[in-house]
C-alpha cells in the first residue's frame, strides 16, 4: 500500500470527528469563530509536528520562495472561506447532508484541476463529474434552474465549501512542491506556514468583528482543543497525501468519511435522513468509486 493511502485514511477520519465537533461548538460561537478554533487551538500541535518530522528527517527547514509565498496565502484564504461555508451549511441542513454537499470538494478539484492546474480528465472522470452533480441535486432538494439553486441557502453554502477547500487543496500541492525538498518535511512546513497565517487573520477579524468570542472560545476550552487536534492530525493527512500524490485521487479516496459522517449522524446527532437524501448520497459514493477507479 502507498504511503499517501495511509495519510488519506487518517485524514477522512480525522476530519468526520473534527467536523462533528465543529457543528457542537457552532451553536455556541459565531460561524467564523466556530471555524477559526480549528486553526488557533490546532497551532502548537502543527509546530510540534513539524520539529518531529525534521528530527525524523535530518533535513533543514526549506527556504520561502515567492512561488511558495502566492500559493499558500491564496490557500490560507481559501481554507478560511470553505471551513466558514461549512459551519454556516449547518444551520440549513442536517450533519449528513450538509457534509455530503461539501464532498463535491473531490469532483470540483477534478474539474478546476483540468482548467486551471492542467489535470485533464478522461471521459471516465467527466461521468464522475456528472453523476455526482445529479447526486447533490437529489440531497439539495432543488430543481434543476439556477434561479432554484440561488435561493436555496443549504446547497449554496454546501457547495461553497466544497469550492473554496478544492481550491485549498490544488493550492496546498503547489505551494508544497514548490519548496523542492522532503515531501513530508514541505508538507508540514506549509501546514505550519498556514495555520499560522490563519490563525492572525482569524484573530484580527475576530477582534474587530465580537471581541465576545474570544470568551466564548475560552469558556467551551475542552472543545475547542478537541477540534485543534484532529484539525492537526486531519491537516497532517490531507497535506501530506497531497504533496505525495495528485490532489484529486486523494479526495477520491478520502470519501470514506462519508460513511463515518453516516455513523455520526445515526450515534450522535440522532437524525434522520430521506429516502432522497439517501439515494443522492449513493450517487456521490458512485461517482467517487468511478473516480477512484480511474485513478
Amino acid at each position: 500500500m502507498h504511503t499517501w493511502i495511509y495519510f488519506t485514511l487518517l485524514a477522512a477520519v480525522m476530519q468526520a470527528v473534527r467536523t462533528a465537533g465543529q457543528k457542537q461548538l457552532g451553536a455556541k460561537l459565531n460561524t467564523m469563530a466556530a471555524s477559526s478554533v480549528r486553526y488557533i487551538f490546532a497551532l502548537p500541535f502543527g509546530y510540534a509536528y513539524l520539529y518531529g518530522v525534521m528530527q525524523y528527517t535530518q533535513v533543514e527547514l526549506p527556504t520561502i520562495n515567492n512561488q511558495f509565498l502566492v500559493y499558500a496565502l491564496l490557500a490560507c484564504v481559501a481554507q478560511i472561506i470553505g471551513t466558514a461555508s461549512l459551519v454556516k451549511a449547518f444551520q440549513y441542513k442536517n450533519f449528513a447532508v450538509s457534509s455530503s454537499l461539501s464532498k463535491t470538494e473531490a469532483i470540483q478539484i477534478a474539474v478546476i484541476g483540468a482548467l486551471l492546474f492542467a489535470s485533464p480528465l478522461s471521459w471516465l472522470g467527466w461521468v464522475s463529474v456528472v453523476v455526482s452533480a445529479i447526486g447533490v441535486f437529489f440531497l439539495a432538494k432543488v430543481k434543476f434552474s439556477l434561479n432554484d439553486i440561488l435561493v436555496n441557502p443549504g446547497a449554496g453554502y454546501g457547495l461553497a465549501s466544497g469550492l473554496g477547500l478544492a481550491f485549498a487543496t490544488l493550492l496546498i500541492r503547489e505551494a508544497s512542491l514548490s519548496l523542492s525538498t522532503n515531501l513530508l518535511l514541505s508538507a508540514a512546513f506549509t501546514l505550519s506556514f498556514m495555520i499560522t497565517v490563519q490563525s492572525l487573520i482569524s484573530i484580527i477579524y475576530l477582534w474587530f468583528q465580537d471581541k465576545t468570542q474570544f470568551g466564548l472560545m475560552i469558556k467551551h476550552w475542552r472543545l475547542a482543543l478537541f477540534i485543534g487536534v484532529t484539525s492537526t492530525l486531519g491537516s497532517i493527512g490531507w497535506f501530506t497525501a497531497s504533496s505525495l500524490q495528485l490532489a484529486a485521487y486523494v479526495k477520491a479516496l478520502g470519501q470514506i468519511e462519508f460513511f463515518i459522517t453516516l455513523l455520526l449522524t445515526y450515534r450522535v446527532f440522532k437524525e434522520k435522513i430521506t429516502p432522497a437524501e439517501y439515494c443522492g448520497m449513493l450517487l456521490i459514493v458512485v461517482s467517487v468509486i468511478i473516480l477512484l477507479l480511474w485513478a
